[in-house]
């Protein structure tokens, strides 16, 4: 019987430790979508100083494109100015055909963003992982996704 035991524990480690490692080699997934401003821009909304202040809001439901710029969904969130002529601090959702991803974090007003995402749906239900957002300069900004999916 002790032979037993120390047979099933021991290969309950082993099979467990390969599933970590296994978890840990595998690639991310990775979605490259642009978001959409030029047409639909984001509504400014002043909610202190006339102009560009702390606490301003923006809202915003634009296309999604893919990277042959033909519409996949929508790109829809708020921001808030945090920090003036720096960056806002933001939420959206990328609605796809299949499902949905949310994301959150500070959106640099210049340059690359390192935005987290906090969930999904659909094909896309238990995703994890984060996103570069690069504003284009163009009224465009390049999301690229990289994300694990449990």
């Amino acid at each position: 019987m002790r032979r037993f035991l120390f047979f099933t524990r021991h290969t309950f480690v082993i099979a467990y430790a390969l599933s970590i490692a296994a978890c840990a080699l595998e690639e991310p997934h990775t979605l490259i979508t642009i978001a959409d401003a030029r047409v639909d821009k984001a509504q400014f909304i002043d909610t202190g100083e006339s102009g560009d202040s702390v606490g301003d809001i923006l809202a915003f439901d634009q296309p999604l494109l893919d990277t042959q710029k033909q519409k996949i969904g929508t790109n829809s969130g708020t921001c808030i100015r945090t920090r003036v002529g720096h960056s806002f601090q933001c939420q959206w959702t990328l609605s796809l055909e299949d499902g949905s991803i949310q994301v959150a974090g500070r959106e640099l007003d210049q340059g690359a963003s390192g935005i987290s995402i906090v969930g999904g749906t659909g094909k896309y239900a238990g995703i994890t992982g984060e996103m570069e957002s690069v504003n284009n300069n163009d009224g465009t900004f390049t999301q690229t996704l990289r994300y694990w999916l449990r």
